[in-house]
Protein backbone atom coordinates (compact mmCIF):
# COMPACT_ATOMS: atom_id res chain seq x y z
CA UNK A 1 0.00 0.00 0.00
CA UNK A 2 2.91 2.72 0.21
CA UNK A 3 3.70 2.23 -3.55
CA UNK A 4 0.10 3.63 -3.80
CA UNK A 5 0.29 6.58 -1.46
CA UNK A 6 3.65 7.60 -3.00
CA UNK A 7 2.28 7.88 -6.21
CA UNK A 8 -0.77 9.67 -5.31
CA UNK A 9 1.79 12.04 -3.00
CA UNK A 10 3.81 12.47 -6.35
CA UNK A 11 0.26 12.94 -8.04
CA UNK A 12 1.64 15.31 -10.62
CA UNK A 13 5.38 14.61 -10.86
CA UNK A 14 6.46 13.90 -14.31
CA UNK A 15 10.27 14.22 -13.63
CA UNK A 16 12.47 11.46 -12.33
CA UNK A 17 12.33 7.94 -12.35
CA UNK A 18 10.30 5.33 -11.14
CA UNK A 19 10.67 1.74 -9.63
CA UNK A 20 8.98 -1.08 -11.17
CA UNK A 21 7.19 -1.94 -8.07
CA UNK A 22 5.87 1.27 -7.83
CA UNK A 23 4.53 0.87 -10.96
CA UNK A 24 3.17 -2.68 -10.60
CA UNK A 25 1.98 -1.91 -7.53
CA UNK A 26 -0.17 0.91 -8.32
CA UNK A 27 -1.41 -0.98 -11.48
CA UNK A 28 -2.44 -3.61 -9.57
CA UNK A 29 -4.04 -1.55 -6.82
CA UNK A 30 -6.43 0.16 -8.96
CA UNK A 31 -7.01 -2.89 -10.86
CA UNK A 32 -8.68 -4.26 -7.94
CA UNK A 33 -10.37 -1.11 -6.67
CA UNK A 34 -11.49 -0.52 -10.22
CA UNK A 35 -12.73 -4.37 -9.94
CA UNK A 36 -14.19 -3.85 -6.81
CA UNK A 37 -16.42 -0.61 -7.54
CA UNK A 38 -17.63 -2.96 -10.47
CA UNK A 39 -19.01 -5.44 -8.44
CA UNK A 40 -20.38 -3.65 -6.45
CA UNK A 41 -21.87 -1.01 -8.55
CA UNK A 42 -23.30 -4.01 -10.34
CA UNK A 43 -24.82 -5.35 -7.83
CA UNK A 44 -26.70 -2.47 -6.98
CA UNK A 45 -27.48 -1.49 -10.39
CA UNK A 46 -26.48 1.53 -10.24
CA UNK A 47 -24.83 2.97 -13.63
CA UNK A 48 -21.39 3.06 -13.13
CA UNK A 49 -20.85 6.91 -11.66
CA UNK A 50 -18.45 6.29 -8.82
CA UNK A 51 -16.03 4.01 -11.05
CA UNK A 52 -16.01 6.57 -13.48
CA UNK A 53 -15.14 9.12 -11.10
CA UNK A 54 -12.92 7.04 -9.97
CA UNK A 55 -11.21 6.60 -12.97
CA UNK A 56 -10.93 10.40 -13.47
CA UNK A 57 -9.19 10.90 -10.19
CA UNK A 58 -6.37 8.58 -11.20
CA UNK A 59 -5.58 9.67 -14.48
CA UNK A 60 -3.30 12.26 -13.56
CA UNK A 61 -1.43 10.03 -11.21
CA UNK A 62 -1.49 7.15 -13.35
CA UNK A 63 0.04 9.40 -16.50
CA UNK A 64 2.27 10.36 -14.14
CA UNK A 65 3.81 7.40 -12.62
CA UNK A 66 3.92 5.79 -16.42
CA UNK A 67 6.19 8.61 -17.63
CA UNK A 68 8.42 8.35 -14.66
CA UNK A 69 8.84 4.55 -15.07
CA UNK A 70 9.58 5.04 -18.55
CA UNK A 71 12.54 7.59 -17.32
CA UNK A 72 13.77 4.44 -15.27
CA UNK A 73 14.21 2.51 -18.77
CA UNK A 74 15.97 5.62 -20.44
CA UNK A 75 13.13 6.87 -22.40
CA UNK A 76 11.05 9.91 -22.92
CA UNK A 77 7.42 10.31 -21.48
CA UNK A 78 6.32 10.70 -25.10
CA UNK A 79 6.54 7.00 -25.96
CA UNK A 80 2.80 6.44 -24.15
CA UNK A 81 1.83 7.93 -26.85
CA UNK A 82 2.75 4.38 -28.89
CA UNK A 83 -0.45 3.22 -26.69
CA UNK A 84 -2.90 4.79 -28.91
CA UNK A 85 -1.76 2.28 -31.72
CA UNK A 86 -4.40 -0.35 -31.32
CA UNK A 87 -3.19 -3.94 -29.57
CA UNK A 88 0.74 -3.33 -30.83
CA UNK A 89 1.16 -0.11 -28.90
CA UNK A 90 0.03 -1.73 -25.65
CA UNK A 91 2.43 -4.48 -26.39
CA UNK A 92 5.11 -2.33 -26.70
CA UNK A 93 4.50 -0.07 -23.78
CA UNK A 94 3.99 -3.39 -21.84
CA UNK A 95 7.37 -4.40 -22.79
CA UNK A 96 8.84 -0.65 -21.67
CA UNK A 97 7.39 -1.09 -18.58
CA UNK A 98 8.52 -4.54 -17.55
CA UNK A 99 12.16 -4.08 -18.42
CA UNK A 100 14.50 -3.42 -15.54
CA UNK A 101 15.44 0.31 -15.47
CA UNK A 102 19.08 1.55 -16.50
CA UNK A 103 21.67 1.20 -13.79
CA UNK A 104 23.18 4.26 -12.10
CA UNK A 105 21.88 7.79 -12.72
CA UNK A 106 20.47 8.58 -16.23
CA UNK A 107 19.18 11.81 -18.05
CA UNK A 108 15.57 11.46 -15.95
CA UNK A 109 17.87 11.18 -12.86
CA UNK A 110 18.95 9.41 -9.90
CA UNK A 111 18.76 5.68 -9.82
CA UNK A 112 15.60 4.69 -7.89
CA UNK A 113 16.87 1.76 -6.70
CA UNK A 114 19.81 3.57 -4.92
CA UNK A 115 17.98 5.98 -3.44
CA UNK A 116 17.27 5.68 0.42
CA UNK A 117 13.77 5.73 1.16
Amino acid sequence: MYWYLEVMRKFAEFQGRSRPMEYWMFFLVNLLIAIGLRLVEGLLGSPGVVGALYSLIVLVPGIAVSVRRLHDTGRSGWWLLIGFIPLLGAIVLLFFMAQEGQPGPNQYGADPKKATV
